[in-house]
C-alpha cells in the first residue's frame, strides 16, 4: 500500500489536475453542466489510455530505441526538471504545448477531450517518461500491478478535478490554483533530481 500511495503522490505531483482547471473552465464556459461533466469523464478516459499503454510498452520502447534504464532515468529527471520549474514559474500551460495556435484550434472544435485535455494537458513527457521507467525498474508483476493501480486511481483524480472544476476554480481562483502548482512543482523537482541522482549513480557503477 505504501508503494502505491508513494506512485499515485509522484504521478499527481506530475500530472497536476488543479493546474488544468483554468484552461479547462475557459474551453467549456458556454458549455451546460451535462456536457461538461461528459467532456470531464472522456477526457479522464483518453488519460488513462495514453498513461496505461505507454507505461505497458515501456520495455518495447526502450528496446527500439536502444536505450538502458538508467539513461531514460536521466531523461525522465531532465524532463521532470523542467516541469517542475514550469510549474513552479507558473508557465503550466506553455511548458504542456497549450500555445496560442492550440487554443485557437480548440475553440473551433467541438471535441476537445483527447487534445488539448488528455494530451497535451494532463498526460505530457513528464507522466510518460517517469512510467516507462518505473515499468523497467520495477520488473516483478506484483508491484507493477500497484503501479496500474495508481495510474486508475490517477485517472479518477481527474474525473473529479475536472468535475468539480467549477467549484476549484470559484473557491481557489487563479492565486489558489497558482500556489497548488508552485508546490506541486517542488516536489516533481525533488522527483527528477532522484531519478538523475540513481540513473548517474548506476551507471557509473556499471563502467567501474
Amino acid at each position: 500500500m505504501e508503494f502505491f500511495l508513494a506512485t499515485l503522490f509522484s504521478l499527481f505531483s506530475i500530472v497536476d489536475p488543479p493546474g488544468a482547471v483554468p484552461i479547462y473552465i475557459s474551453l467549456t464556459g458556454d458549455m451546460e453542466a451535462k456536457q461538461r461533466n461528459r467532456l470531464a469523464l472522456f477526457a479522464s478516459f483518453y488519460f488513462l489510455l495514453i498513461l496505461v499503454g505507454f507505461f505497458l510498452a515501456g520495455t518495447y520502447i526502450l528496446g527500439f530505441f536502444g536505450l538502458t534504464i538508467h539513461s531514460m532515468r536521466i531523461a525522465g529527471g531532465m524532463v521532470l526538471l523542467s516541469t517542475g520549474f514550469s510549474l513552479m514559474g507558473g508557465n503550466f500551460a506553455k511548458k504542456r504545448g497549450y500555445n496560442d495556435e492550440v487554443a485557437a484550434d480548440s475553440h473551433s472544435r467541438s471535441e476537445i477531450a483527447f487534445t488539448p485535455m488528455a494530451m497535451p494537458l494532463l498526460s505530457g513527457p513528464g507522466s510518460i517518461s517517469y512510467l516507462i521507467t518505473m515499468f523497467k525498474q520495477h520488473p516483478n508483476w506484483d508491484e507493477r500491478i500497484w503501479i496500474l493501480a495508481a495510474i486508475l486511481a490517477m485517472g479518477v483524480l481527474v474525473y473529479l478535478t475536472l468535475r468539480a472544476a467549477p467549484m476549484l476554480f470559484k473557491l481557489l481562483g487563479h492565486g489558489g490554483l497558482n500556489a497548488v502548482a508552485r508546490i506541486m512543482g517542488f516536489l516533481v523537482v525533488a522527483i527528477g533530481v532522484q531519478f538523475i541522482v540513481d540513473g548517474l549513480v548506476h551507471l557509473v557503477g556499471e563502467l567501474g
